[in-house]
């Protein structure tokens, strides 16, 4: 199990940039925190830390009673104890509190792309997303404000593996703005190839993305 951020930890989290998430530390404090997989350090020199959207999370925790103390045990998915909605799920929490946790997810993600692109691009997946496609495609989707389906039945998105390498099957329920047609605009804008298909034995539509790499 993860231990608690020592106090120490904390407050190198806690004065992290609060835009780009670099931080300042001993050596040991830093290699800890990206044990806990709340920083990583960047493979170009200087070889800077950088908080993780997890750390950026813990770090927007604030003086939240406990919640600080808690760092998100091992990342099996690479989303620690945040999960972007991939649709189907039962209804969770909503409002501004999911509202800014989504946010702080994304921000740490635009965040990785600058750090782990080779060229610092920001408009295009990075490496992560291209290995958690899943996860990536439903933050790019639930980020830019495109409701997830809930249960079985509901309207809105749900995001799904495919056989094809290096691509996510969006299907979309449901008409209007956040439709399929809006579902495709926000996957282009966060960097996503995106082509729409029929369903062979039903005839309903979906989508196709796939991370941009130029």
């Amino acid at each position: 199990m993860t231990r608690p951020l020592s106090a120490a930890q904390r407050r190198i989290v806690e004065e992290a940039d609060p835009v780009t998430g670099r931080l300042k530390g001993g050596d040991a404090q830093l290699a800890r925190l990206v044990l806990m997989k709340l920083a990583f350090r960047h493979p170009r020199p200087p070889h800077d830390h950088f908080l993780t959207p997890a750390g950026h999370r813990i770090r927007e925790a604030g003086d939240e009673p406990g919640r600080a103390e808690r760092p998100p045990p091992p990342e099996a998915s690479g989303g620690g104890p945040f999960a972007a909605r991939e649709g189907g799920e039962t209804p969770g929490p909503r409002g501004p509190a999911r509202a800014r946790e989504v946010r702080s997810a994304w921000q740490g993600l635009v965040e990785m792309r600058r750090m782990t692109n080779p060229d610092g691009a920001t408009d295009r997946p990075c490496a992560w997303e291209r290995a958690h496609l899943v996860q990536a495609a439903a933050l790019a989707l639930e980020a830019a404000g495109c409701p997830p389906a809930e249960g079985t039945t509901g309207d809105g998105y749900r995001v799904g593996g495919t056989p094809q390498p290096e691509a996510v099957a969006v299907a979309v329920r449901g008409r209007g703005p956040d439709g399929i047609a809006g579902c495709a605009a926000a996957l282009e804008r966060a960097g996503w190839q995106v082509s729409e298909h029929a369903e062979p034995r039903t005839g309903g539509r979906y989508l196709l993305a796939s991370p941009r790499r130029t």
